[in-house]
């Protein structure tokens, strides 16, 4: 789980340098459209894309972190042990709609690599963004599967809490 959490970790810092990009890049369009009415052709389409591709990469480190939304009004009174297992189901799942959506964008990215699709005004190629996003979906797969067959760190730390740092 280890290297895991260090892919998940560098994931979310290129999201972080991608969407300070796209603050810097925003920022400058706007300035330059109100200051000297010229601004960067194209920027929301980069936006679109990058945000894309952010929203993919931030996905590992969430899972990691648990930080996804649990809806638990109904198994607030269940046992430790129903929630743990009924959790351990939700990362099975989600490990599985990942895995789908990591496969899906592969064959997206593919086919807009075979037509050489790109957006409306810059013709920005589209395969790259698909290729920044099936390495963190299949990483956040991977994650979720290993909290569906071993447990959450913080259980095991709980257990065993000669495993807490």
């Amino acid at each position: 789980m280890f290297a895991l959490e260090k892919l998940a970790k560098l994931c979310a810092i290129l999201a972080g340098v991608l969407l300070t990009v796209i603050t810097v890049m925003t920022c400058i369009s706007v300035i330059g459209r109100d200051t000297i009415g010229k601004s960067i052709v194209g920027d929301f389409e980069l936006s679109g894309a990058a945000a894309g591709a952010a929203i993919a990469l931030f996905m590992p480190w969430c899972q990691i972190k648990r930080g996804n939304i649990i809806v638990d009004f109904f198994t607030t009174r269940a046992s430790e042990r129903t929630q743990g297992l009924l959790d351990r189901l939700g990362a099975l799942l989600l490990a599985a709609v990942m895995a789908l959506m990591a496969w899906r964008s592969t064959l997206g990215g593919l086919n807009a690599w075979n037509t050489q699709s790109g957006s409306m005004m810059l013709g920005f190629p589209e395969w790259i963004v698909y290729a920044c996003m099936v390495p963190p979906l299949a990483l956040t797969a991977l994650i979720a599967l290993h909290q569906a067959l071993f447990g959450f760190a913080r259980e095991q730390a709980q257990s065993n809490p000669e495993l807490t740092v």
